[in-house]
């Protein structure tokens, strides 16, 4: 696995970059497909945040953490990335179980069960801006919201981050 540590608005010293390897390492024997590991650490208003993010076999798994101490955001950003990592596994054992049609019932890795999808819902997108789309998910009282950008005429998402402020997701095709 190729792991590359780098800092924003922060120099990476070389204790910090080896630790975050080390730990971030061991995700490896969860799931060795894992080509690439991405670790961005940062400081913003006396919070220490390390954001992991790891690839590979068409997965894509994220994870962040903000604490007092980018040693201590690094140990909780790892065991966040290592309980998906096992309710993940636990999916695919149990999709690939309910496949072979097995009479006994597979242990998953997590005391939960996988999620299913309880509703589905089809609406028209009607071309908007990505502040109109804002605003509408706001009366709506959603977290995020779907949109077809008027600007760009792709669908985009457009979210409330845990700072209060707005993130946008574009496709790049």
């Amino acid at each position: 696995m190729k792991i590359t540590v780098r800092g924003k608005n922060l120099e990476v010293t070389d204790a910090l970059k080896k630790y975050a390897e080390k730990k971030v390492e061991k995700l490896g024997k969860y799931l060795p497909g894992i080509k690439e590991a991405i670790v961005t650490q940062s400081v913003q208003k006396n919070m220490h945040i390390v954001e992991v993010t790891l690839e590979g076999d068409g997965l894509l798994l994220r994870g962040e953490e903000r604490t007092n101490s980018l040693y201590a955001s690094i140990d909780q950003v790892v065991e966040k990335l290592e309980t998906q990592i096992k309710r993940y596994k636990g999916r695919i054992t149990s999709k690939i179980h309910q496949e072979f049609n097995f009479a006994e019932d597979i242990e998953q890795a997590d005391d939960e069960s996988p999620a299913t999808i309880v509703r589905s819902k089809k609406f028209t997108l009607k071309p908007m801006s990505p502040d109109e789309a804002a605003m509408q998910m706001e009366l709506v009282n959603h977290d995020f919201y779907l949109f077809m950008n008027a600007d760009t005429n792709l669908i985009s998402v457009i979210y409330k981050r845990k700072d209060g402020n707005y993130g946008l997701l574009e496709p790049d095709i």
